[in-house]
């Protein structure tokens, strides 16, 4: 089975990057199942019940996210109304929405889906490791194939996540920091790894918002209103291969293809 992750989307580019791309890609890598992080998607921050239902309408199939999944206050009203829409499953009990999911594929076979948050430089959630333990033990009824969308600050924290469930799960992908790193790679029991799969938007930026913006906040050190900038639109991510027999990924790949302007 083929599986395919989509980098942090952000904003309208972002989107139209998904809806052209997507399929040319799926079909080029034969691929089976797409998961892909929203947290960015409506206008640089956050998600919409529209953009959510555009999204699954463009074919994927489960959506996972980030700490700027609360962004939008509106995603509070619908964040249970879908299954297959994820926030981090390390918020504390009581926070609306899902933090895994099942779905099974064209085959019939099935693929759950973890959301985690790292804490390093980020919000005092409940601890990632520990609530791995919690959701693995739920999903693996169910399912051989999992995928584990880390989206954490440090690179520290991805990692020692990654290595803690190696042989446990079929992929640990890491989100949040929109720059893709280059260490691709199958730890031992046959999990995929990669720190970070990047974003899927514009690349004339800084990760993801107009470079202008960000160069005077830096030099001014005064607030500025980010907008999601437009040039160079590119979809990242990774293309997983995973045995569907054992759940054990064969091949993980690293993938940045660029929308022609227009």
């Amino acid at each position: 089975m083929n599986i395919l992750f989509i980098g942090d989307i952000i904003g309208k580019p972002g989107r139209r990057a998904v809806r052209e791309l997507l399929p040319r890609l799926a079909a080029e890598a034969g691929i089976d199942f797409v998961i892909a992080n929203c947290e960015n998607a409506a206008a640089g921050f956050g998600v919409t019940r529209d953009v959510v239902e555009e999204l699954y309408r463009d074919g994927v199939h489960v959506l996972t996210s980030g700490n700027h999944f609360w962004d939008k206050k509106e995603v509070l009203e619908f964040a249970e109304d879908y299954e297959t829409l994820l926030r981090p499953a390390n918020y504390p009990d009581g926070v609306p929405g899902w933090g895994s999911a099942i779905l099974p594929t064209a085959t019939g076979e099935y693929v759950g889906v973890l959301n985690l948050a790292g804490r390093v430089f980020m919000a005092p959630l409940d601890c990632p490791f520990r609530t791995a333990d919690r959701e693995l033990a739920l999903l693996e009824k169910k399912a051989r194939i999992i995928i584990v969308d880390v989206h954490a600050e440090a690179t520290s924290e991805k990692q020692a996540l990654g290595w803690y469930l190696a042989g446990r799960v079929s992929a640990v992908i890491g989100t949040h920091t929109h720059v893709q790193t280059s260490d691709a790679c199958i730890r031992p029991g046959g999990t995929a790894y990669l720190t970070d799969a990047g974003m899927t938007g514009p690349f004339e930026s800084v990760i993801g918002i107009g470079k202008e913006i960000i160069l005077e906040r830096f030099l001014s050190q005064t607030p500025r209103k980010y907008d999601v900038a437009k040039g160079d639109i590119r979809l990242q991510g990774a293309v997983i291969t995973v045995d569907e027999k054992t759940g054990r990924a064969t091949d993980i790949q690293a993938i940045s293809r660029k929308l022609e302007a227009g």
